[in-house]
């Protein structure tokens, strides 16, 4: 009789120590939707994955059909993390209702009021200013200042830009909107358009490159296209100027992640979340793309620092959600291409 409890007792242990290990395996893995490019984050997953045990799975796109995907899926998604580029997509995923509000003093300490979803639904983990590249031999540094000046006919045939069917031209011209309203940022974007020295270009290389072989003098981009120019082009010379430093700041914007609403390992997917909030995590996720962390305790990489000190604008970055579609009118009818 005993012997026979015994073996009952030893198969019950056998059967829940079973369900335990499926249960902690299930727990130990998450989902993550990213619209970065996977030489960008595999690394910080893997690092991840080694500290923790958690293994992570990850699907790239672009953030549109993710976010696509996520409202397709709807409960039945197996992605627990998004993470995208631009505030203005972090607003989007939000606002078709795919991502969660998340309560987390670590990540409220790590991560700046303005970087962040006033409603936690999302986080910014790093940071890129989109600013001004110049050309040395022919424009004077006093010739620069703002956004709003490149409107000036000074800059008449001097102007190149990326087309403004990219989210990061809606992003800055969004922020122009809060800072300027409609009425003066629409005389500003006709502007730009009176002054172009070319058609608009498809990306900010190509812009930059425009600059360098003389067909314009001055550009905007975002700061990491510039550092990713200056590693093949050491010699090169274009330079940054940073805008707006005398008013409101150099336009700021942010990569950033949120949990999805339907998230399977919710729990996970907040500590992973925090743990990308952390300095050692922090100089990785940043230092891969050469932008700046958004944990301000932590230093930007060597190159990036040389740039340069500069003011950013304060405004809550998810202003370039907020009005992307008024930003989206308004260039249209400026007829910024």
């Amino acid at each position: 009789m005993l012997k026979s409890l015994k073996h009952t007792c030893l198969a019950a242990t056998a059967v829940i120590s079973a369900f335990t290990s499926i249960y902690v395996a299930a727990e130990e893995k998450l989902v993550v939707y990213t619209a970065r490019k996977e030489h960008l984050v595999k690394p910080i997953f893997d690092l991840y994955t080694k500290q923790t045990g958690v293994k992570i799975d990850y699907i790239t796109d672009s953030a549109g059909p993710l976010i696509t995907r996520l409202q397709a899926e709807g409960k039945n998604t197996p992605a627990d993390l998004l993470i995208t580029v631009d505030a203005g997509n972090l607003w989007q995923a939000q606002d078709k209702g795919v991502l969660q509000s998340v309560k987390s003093k670590t990540l409220e300490q790590n991560i700046p009021a303005h970087l962040r979803d006033p409603n936690s639904h999302w986080f910014g983990l790093s940071v890129r200013a989109r600013t001004m590249v110049y050309a040395t031999d022919r424009v004077k540094l006093e010739e620069l200042s703002t956004y709003a000046n490149l409107a000036d006919k000074k800059w008449d045939g001097r102007l190149c830009l990326r087309t403004s069917k990219k989210v990061y031209n809606q992003s800055l011209v969004a922020t122009i909107i809060e800072r300027l309203g409609k009425e003066k940022t629409e005389q500003v974007v006709k502007g730009w358009v009176n002054n172009l020295a070319a058609p608009v270009f498809s990306n900010d290389t190509m812009a930059m490159e425009a600059v360098a072989a003389g067909q314009c003098d001055v550009t905007v981009v975002n700061t990491y296209y510039y550092g990713r120019l200056l590693k093949e082009k050491p010699d090169t010379k274009l330079k940054l100027f940073w805008a707006n430093q005398k008013t409101t700041g150099t336009h700021v914007n942010v990569s950033g992640a949120g949990v999805t609403k339907y998230a399977k390992h919710k729990a996970a997917a907040v500590k992973f979340l925090e743990w990308l909030s952390t300095p050692s995590a922090q100089k990785i996720f940043a230092d891969a793309n050469m932008e700046y962390p958004a944990n301000s305790a932590v230093k930007p990489a060597k190159l990036v620092a040389s740039w340069g000190e500069f003011k950013a604008d304060q405004l809550n970055v998810d202003i370039a959600g907020r009005k992307q579609a008024e930003a989206i009118k308004l260039m249209d009818r400026a007829g910024y291409k």
